[in-house]
């Protein structure tokens, strides 16, 4: 199936548009790359000259004023955008024409690209996180390492995740009519490894482990990590939907085209 639609104009004419919503994909991507691209400069700039003791007024200048700014700055991303699909969500999903329900498959797999596209940026902080760890031993928990990482990557993700599942809940009639476990898992999962990070930083306040990172304190990232793996489930689920979608367009299509 080409990724592509064929829409009448109001002057009769028709013209090929595109099922991808490419402006949301790849408008959703530079901006996390900015960002985070920002955060690691920020690192760069400023993590060994003023973030190495935490009781420093410096760091608390440089440090702590970016986490606060995350939680800010994550809080109102995710009321905006979970409020704004669940204000513009579908109330009459029965009436759905098939060639929308096709574009709106093709834009929730938009979304979970963006969705991957943040978990990636995570698994980028975390892999920091641990040569952070082999080389400096932290005295609190908000480090420079920390505070991109489970304050700020974990977040991001967190927020497309839900907002993927908010978006196929309130657009998909596949979707809409019961709960996905597959899409469950792949987001639920993930999100876990936030609160994990609470029992991770008590274990470190107990055990002295800083470079065992096959230790079973950390067993509870990669497990949840793994949830994400749920992702083909979701596309094994939409798959065949789409297919019936697409013969069904192509049956239309020839069937206006012999009139």
């Amino acid at each position: 199936m080409a990724l592509t639609e064929t829409a009448t104009t109001l002057d009769g004419r028709e013209q090929r548009q595109s099922l991808i919503n490419y402006p949301l994909m790849l408008g959703g991507m530079a901006i996390i790359t900015a960002v985070f691209l920002g955060v690691r400069l920020y690192q760069q700039a400023f993590a060994w000259t003023v973030g190495l003791d935490s009781s420093t007024p410096e760091f608390q200048a440089y440090w702590m004023r970016l986490l606060y700014l995350e939680f800010a700055l994550e809080g109102i991303a995710a009321v905006s955008i979970w409020g704004w699909l669940w204000r513009t969500r579908d109330r009459n999903l029965a009436a759905l024409a098939p060639a929308e329900e096709i574009r709106r498959y093709m834009r929730l797999i938009a979304w979970l690209m963006m969705y991957v596209f943040a978990v990636y940026w995570a698994e980028f902080f975390a892999e920091q996180d641990a040569t952070w760890h082999q080389t400096v031993v932290r005295d609190t928990e908000f480090t420079p390492s920390h505070i991109p990482l489970f304050f700020g990557a974990l977040p991001v993700f967190i927020i497309m995740g839900v907002s993927s599942y908010i978006y196929a809940r309130t657009r998909i009639p596949q979707f809409a009519r019961a709960h996905s476990i597959p899409f469950l898992i792949a987001v639920a999962g993930p999100f876990m490894m936030l609160p994990n990070v609470g029992f991770n930083e008590w274990g470190h306040t107990f055990w002295i482990m800083e470079e065992i990172f096959s230790a079973p304190l950390h067993a509870g990232f990669v497990i949840f990590a793994w949830a994400a793996l749920c992702l083909g489930g979701i596309l094994m689920q939409g798959i065949p939907r789409i297919v019936e979608l697409a013969q069904g367009e192509a049956q239309r299509m020839a069937a206006r085209l012999l009139t």
